[in-house]
This record gives structure tokens, sequence and C-alpha cells, in this order.
């Protein structure tokens, strides 16, 4: 695949390394997610020079290598690949490869033996170990009692790696070149196989390209609070393991990548509070707990089972299950007051941060809320019945039919569902948000006419030429562009087309999931999209896009 890096950075499996383009000033930058979105990512801007002038250059770049080439020259310049996870190796044919660092008042780095520099990164706490193993290597680095006045390596004719680290560097023997590219192809490859569908139309093999390349390159390694290879929700922008999004991720892994699967799900279980709260993201160096996001672990781990008897095994069902009554005990201890539904402090809770719903203040009782707790105890009745827990069996089930009274009895008139908001709970008059129709996820319990009469309003009021829009088209509160007030977004998608499938309604089921499938021709994997126009907006390299792409499209060919 030809990788635009402006679009979707060069990475691997693993890495904190990536290498991308801004959009901006077309500066391109290799780059560091340690810390996570709100740390400084870059690490070196790369220029090419000839015959020590700079110049203008082209970036070719796949899944396995990126390559240089000044503009006119047929042969590339330099190569850059990531053999391992901590490794970036350059090798340079042509001309020089200058890395110019993006450097904080006390970075330094230093000469400790012939062709051997070491790195300090003060705000990132890394070190890197940039190593001549065959060539020529030229660093400028005037001292200035605290630091370098600014750092440049130019490197010619041969082979550099650059190796990253915490504390303390270990010598070691590093690959040749090209076999060091050889097995980054087959690792990618392997990744490749198991992401595509045994059949699928050729049409969809550019989406399939990009989502199974997205999701293997947005892994970074265990390290510090990450105990678990995580699956970030991009190396572009969004750097972090975000809870709702992990689960649309483990939910696409679990079939043929099932340890890495449960990884995504542990690293919120182990990082949970005792309040019973999952945090709303984590990177190696912070957790933040500043939103919980829909309580939707039961409901995946549930779809988890069918795909592979790994998550069959009682011991995982078991501390799933365990972890899961926090959660709920966790709603009704902070987040009920009495007589009412649970509640919204902020639309980042809903993952649907600025939906119209959210717009007259906090607190929020919103169906949708409701919902996903009613669904979660019903699982949990069911996962209680495998272990064993008769009792706590009943009390689930007990806890879901008072819910679901409660829901319909605050929540849903004659007209549909609605939410309310403040300390008095009023009654919010607008109605006009797709978050207001995911009690479609419980039509079983639903009368038939409540849950055709939610189709219809799909169908009439947010479906549009590429899928369901976030906010009603006709809406005033419909903006272009406005996140989610009308993009379409790839995880809402499938929990309709999956409520859609599952109660009954096949035919629409099927037409949302095709036409979120040529969506992706249009937009790609961005992070949400356009309605109308299919263009992909925001983030450009999301992984739970990519998830949800590959999930429906196992399903379109019955792969799954």
């Amino acid at each position: 695949m030809k990788l635009d890096i402006k679009e979707i950075p060069f990475s691997r499996f693993g890495s904190y390394f990536c290498i991308s383009e801004e959009k901006d000033s077309n500066d391109i930058y290799i780059r560091d997610v340690h810390g996570g979105d709100d740390a400084p990512s870059r690490l070196f801007k790369i220029s090419l020079l000839e015959d020590g002038v700079e110049r203008e250059f082209d970036v070719r770049a796949t899944e396995v290598s990126i390559q240089f080439y000044i503009k006119g020259y047929k042969d590339a310049a330099a190569e850059i690949i990531l053999p391992k996870e901590n490794e970036l190796y350059i090798q340079v044919q042509n001309g020089e490869l200058r890395l110019t660092a993006d450097k904080g008042k006390y970075d330094s780095i230093m000469e400790l033996k012939d062709g051997m520099f070491e790195y300090h990164i003060y705000p990132k706490e890394l070190k890197l170990m940039l190593l001549n193993l065959e060539g020529t290597m030229d660093v400028e680095a005037p001292w200035n009692i605290i630091g370098n006045d600014f750092i440049e390596i130019c490197l010619s004719k041969g082979h550099f790696a650059l190796e990253s680290y915490q504390t303390v560097y270990k010598e070691k023997e590093y690959l040749p070149f090209q076999e060091g590219k050889d097995q980054v192809a087959k690792l990618y490859n392997d990744w490749f196989q198991s992401m595509k569908p045994l059949q699928a139309d050729d049409e969809y093999l550019p989406s399939i390209e990009r989502a199974a390349y997205i999701t293997w390159s947005s892994i970074v390694h265990p390290h510090g609070l990450l105990r678990e290879p995580a699956m970030y929700m991009s190396k572009l922008w969004m750097y972090n393991i975000w809870s709702w999004d992990n689960c649309f991720n483990a939910l696409n892994l679990g079939k043929e990548h099932p340890e890495l699967a449960y990884s995504q799900l542990k690293i919120f279980m182990d990082t949970q509070d005792e309040s019973g709260a999952y945090p709303d993201f984590v990177n190696d160096k912070f957790i933040s707990y500043n939103c919980t996001k829909p309580p939707i672990f039961a409901y995946v781990y549930g779809q988890l089972m069918q795909k592979n008897d790994y998550f069959k095994e009682q011991s995982r069902i078991r501390e799933v299950y365990e972890s899961t009554k926090k959660v709920m005990a966790y709603y009704g201890n902070y987040r009920t007051f009495e007589g009412r539904l649970p509640h919204y402090k902020h639309g980042n809770d809903s993952g649907w941060d600025n939906a119209s719903l959210f717009h007259e203040g906090m607190p929020v009782e919103a169906p949708d809320l409701a919902s996903f707790l009613i669904n979660s105890y019903d699982i949990l009745a069911s996962f209680a019945e495998i272990l064993g827990e008769k009792e706590e069996a009943a009390s689930f089930k007990e806890k879901a039919d008072s819910m679901f009274n409660l829901l319909m009895e605050r929540l849903h008139d004659e007209a549909g569902f609605y939410g309310r908001v403040g300390k008095d709970a009023e009654r919010i008059a607008n109605r006009s948000s797709l978050i207001l129709r995911l009690p479609l996820m419980i039509a079983y319990r639903l009368d038939k006419t409540v849950a055709d009469g939610l189709v219809a309003d799909l169908e009439e009021n947010f479906e549009t030429q590429f899928g369901l829009a976030t906010e009603s088209p006709s809406s005033p509160y419909y903006k272009e562009n406005g996140y989610w007030l009308g993009p379409i977004w790839a995880p809402v998608t499938y929990l309709f087309i999956h409520a859609l499938k599952v109660n009954g309604y096949n035919d629409a089921a099927d037409r949302l999931r095709k036409k979120f499938l040529d969506l992706t021709l249009e937009g790609g994997m961005a992070e949400n999209f356009d309605p109308f126009t299919g263009k992909g907006l925001v983030d450009t390299s999301f992984t739970w896009t990519s998830s949800v792409f590959l999930q429906l499209l196992h399903e379109q060919y019955g792969d799954d």
C-alpha cells in the first residue's frame, strides 16, 4: 500500500516511534508517542541535502519502509525502517539526511565513543542512542552551560541506528538493513492475512489495507503504567488507549488475536478505581479518571465468547464479571439520585461529547446510559449462571427489570425517548440527537411497537446516503463537521447494526452495514465522516473506525 504519512503515520506494531508529515507546515518529523497526546512528540525534523545544500524531496512510504527522494532523482537518497519496537534504522545512499532536533531547554547530546551519541530528552524522560554502524555521521551541537543550543545530525553513505530506552543502554549487535526490512515485512504480512476476510470483493482492498495497517501500527508495547500491549486510538493525534474505544478494537481482534484482544480490556480492569469507575484513558505515563465512558465491557465480552473459546475460560469470565459488577455499583452508588436513573456529568462521559442532548447543562439522565446498564445486568445474569452464582443471577435480573421499568416511566412517552437535566431533572425538549435512539440495543425488552418506531425513526430522520447521522439533518443543531452534531461515527454505527441484526431487523442492518463499508472507500479510516459527502474528518488514522470496518466486513462475507 502507498502510505500518505500526512494522513496515516508510518510506524509498526509495538513501537513508540512514528514518522508523519505535519498538515500545516508540510515538515516531516521522526516522533515518539511516549507520554500520551499531551506530551511533546517531535524528535527530529527530516531534511535532505545535496553537496551541503538543502533540497526539496518526495516521500514514498509503505507498511514496511519509508523512502526519501531528492526531487528529480529516480533512486532513493535515504530509507528508514523500524526493525524492532525500540529501534529505528536509517540507510543513506545518496546525498545527506539531516536530523534537526526539536529540543527543549535541558535536552542534550553527548558522544560516548566514536560514532556513538546519547541524546537525553527531558520532557519525555527518554534517552536515544544514535549509532554509526557504517557510514559518515557529523553532529553539530554547541554546548551552552545546561544543554545544547541546537542539535543537527548529518548522515551520509551508510547505515545508522537510533534506539530508545529509559535508563541504561545495553550494547548489542544490530541487524543488516535488508534483514531488518525483511523481518518487518514478514511480521506485517502475517498480521494482514489475519485481518483480511477469506473472501471479499476487490473493491474493498484499499480499505482493508488501510484498516489492517492502522490497527497493526497503532499498537505500543507495555511500558510504565501500561502493563499490556495497547492499541492506541491513533499515532497521529490521539495517542492514548481510550475507553470505550478499546472495546471495539478488542472485538475485532478477538477471533485471530484473542490474547491481544483481552489485553485491551485488561488494561482498564487493572486500572479500575476503587469506586468501580474505569479510567477515561491510559498511557504509559498517565491515567485519567475525568470521565467514565459507557459500560459496554460485558456487551463486548459476550460477543467475544462467540468468536473464540479462549474467552469461555471461566477465570477470564470471572475477571470480567467481577470488574463489571464494580462498574455497576459505581453507577448505583455515585451516579444515581434517589428514585432516578443513573446520569452523565458531562457529554464526554457518554462518548458523544457535544451531542445536542447535553446542551442545556448537567447532570443528564439519558436513555442510552440506562440501556447500556440494563443490557449489562442482563449479560451479568448470564455470566452468573455460567459461574454457578444462582442468587446473583436472579439479583441481576431483578435489577435489570427494575431499571427497565424506571426507564420507560421516566424517559419515554408516546413520541419516543428523551432526557432529563439538572438537579430537578427537568425534561429536555430537544430530541434530535441519534443518542436517544440507542434503547434499540434493548429492543428484546421493548414492546414491538416501540422498537418498530425506533427503526422507522432511524430510517426517516437519520439515515443518509452514507449511514446514520448523529444529529438529525433537519435539526437546527446540525453542524457540518460538528463532531457529534451530524457526522457518522463507526462505534455508533456498529451498535445500531448489531442491535438491528440481533432483534430481527435484518434488512436495515444489512443496508447500514453496506453503507458503512462503502463509506470507508470515500473517507478512509477517519475519526468520523460527513454524512452527505463521505469525507473523512478530524483524525484520519483511527483504530476504532478500522476495527469496526474489519468486523463488519467479516460479517458481510460470513467469516464471523
